[in-house]
């Protein structure tokens, strides 16, 4: 009597699954990394996008009508654009999702990979609920703030993974002198003083997402973009002491001194655009691209910190 199908194809079929996995960090681990981390900073972007365009009450929740889950004609370009954010939030999910699987064979061999995933995945969770509280309690300013820096966690945690799979397993040591090492941890401390003072700056600006929505934070928006520009500027001025600093570390620094050397070009930039939209009267676009930058900052700081160390070299 032959087995029934359904019994060994199965179990078959999920072996050659298991067996087609990567057993090491290979193209296909470093591919869902990366594809992960650009949707995680895209999504800022689109989710800005919403924002500046007065687009957030387009689409109610969990539906875009009541009876579709689709824009439908009737409505307006804010739902296109409101509703384009949440597809985008379903790729960042799938994303996430394929880099768990991914790393689910080696898992125990890379415990650090394994963990990441999973914050990124469950923080996309969350971000889709908040996303939807945001709808409920049309769209009020403390909830917008948080859910734009839970997508710079995200943002960190992804370029954290994507430093870390290209990395040795097992014992570090410092690359750079130690006097250079706390002078980057105080820097990251510096960014996120200024990337919070920024979100709250927005926070208390004349974007709140939809023209009916009039409740901002309670804060001066005038007086905070000055109190904005003091850590903003103490960050640019740490970064060259990093780059300097880097530069006469010797080889083992020269990772390091790449990424310092990226990260005063971001922050060049996002000092452009940010003296452009405080002398123009916040126009839009430039206040999109300012955020988009603030989660490449948050990236890019990243990696400077994840270069910090090397493997261990034995000594002789």
């Amino acid at each position: 009597m032959s087995a029934d199908p359904s019994t060994t194809t199965a179990p078959g079929m999920w072996r050659r699954f298991r067996q087609w996995l990567p057993d090491r960090v290979d193209a296909r681990v470093r591919v869902a990394a990366w594809i992960s981390l650009v949707l995680e900073i895209a999504i800022v972007g689109t989710g800005g996008a919403v924002r500046l365009t007065d687009s957030g009450l387009g689409c109610e929740w969990p539906l875009c009508t009541p009876d579709s889950l689709f824009p439908t004609a009737e409505q307006s370009y804010h739902s296109l654009i409101e509703f384009g954010n949440r597809g985008l939030s379903f790729f960042v999910g799938l994303a996430a999702v394929a880099v768990i699987v991914f790393v689910s064979r080696i898992r125990h061999e890379r415990r650090d990979l394994w963990s990441m995933a999973w914050i990124i995945f469950a923080g996309v969770l969350l971000q889709a609920a908040v996303g939807g509280i945001l709808v409920i309690f049309d769209l009020h300013p403390n909830l917008v703030s948080f859910h734009y820096i839970v997508s710079l966690v995200l943002v960190g945690v992804s370029a954290a993974f994507v430093a870390r799979m290209g990395q040795a397993v097992g014992l570090r040591e410092l690359a750079v002198p130690r006097w250079l090492s706390i002078v980057t941890h105080v820097t990251s401390l510096v960014l996120a003083i200024t990337v919070l003072i920024g979100v709250l700056t927005t926070g208390a600006g004349p974007h709140s997402g939809d023209p009916e929505v009039t409740l901002r934070n309670g804060f001066d928006a005038t007086l905070l973009e000055h109190v904005h520009s003091w850590p903003a500027y103490a960050l640019f001025a740490l970064t060259l002491v990093l780059v300097i600093g880097s530069s006469m570390a010797g080889p083992a620094a020269r990772g390091f001194q790449r990424w310092t050397i990226a990260l005063l070009a971001v922050e060049l930039v996002q000092i452009g655009v940010g003296l452009y939209q405080a002398r123009n009267d916040l126009p839009p676009l430039a206040v999109g691209v300012h955020m988009v930058l603030a989660a490449v900052s948050v990236a890019v700081m990243t990696a400077v910190v994840m270069h910090l160390k090397r493997p261990l070299v034995p000594a002789e």
